[in-house]
């Protein structure tokens, strides 16, 4: 099953310690909703352990992450690719950090991601909504770290 999203968050601190934060592994993987576990291996990757429920699949899913920022300290390309309880998921996302002007920064991300085992076979609207919510819940989750 094939899912893609949009959004933008936008985050009351300038760029610089928006892309501070975003190129930092432990604090990204910090965000992820229900996180159990994170394990930096370097500047760029890390692996995650997160708490997933949709519908009636339930577990935790151990998720390989690769951060890829632009040299232009404008743009962050994700891959992330992981699995667990028999399924799997691949993801590419990607964010622009935009300068609003005020002292404050705008993410405008996209994604996509392929679900595949019993986690797809829930039904596209239950995971579509799920995903969605975690999502959300993320970037609020950068939001709030970047600005405490």
């Amino acid at each position: 099953m094939n899912l893609q999203y949009s959004g933008e968050e936008k985050i009351p601190v300038g760029l610089d310690a928006v892309w501070t934060f975003v190129t930092h592994p432990e604090m990204v993987g910090r965000c992820f909703p229900d996180v159990v576990d994170v394990t930096v291996h370097d500047s760029t990757h890390f692996e995650a352990v997160v708490k997933v429920g949709v519908g009636p699949v339930r577990g935790r899913f151990k998720v390989n992450v690769e951060l890829l920022p632009a040299s232009s300290k404008r743009r962050l390309d994700m891959k992330m690719s992981g699995g667990g309880f028999g399924s799997t998921v691949d993801l590419t996302a990607g964010a622009d950090l935009v300068d609003a002007g005020d002292g404050t920064t705008l993410l405008k991300w996209s994604g996509q991601a392929e679900a595949r085992g019993p986690i797809a076979a829930v039904g596209g609207r239950v995971l579509d909504a799920q995903a969605q919510k975690l999502i959300a819940q993320a970037f609020g989750n950068v939001r709030q770290q970047v600005t405490a």
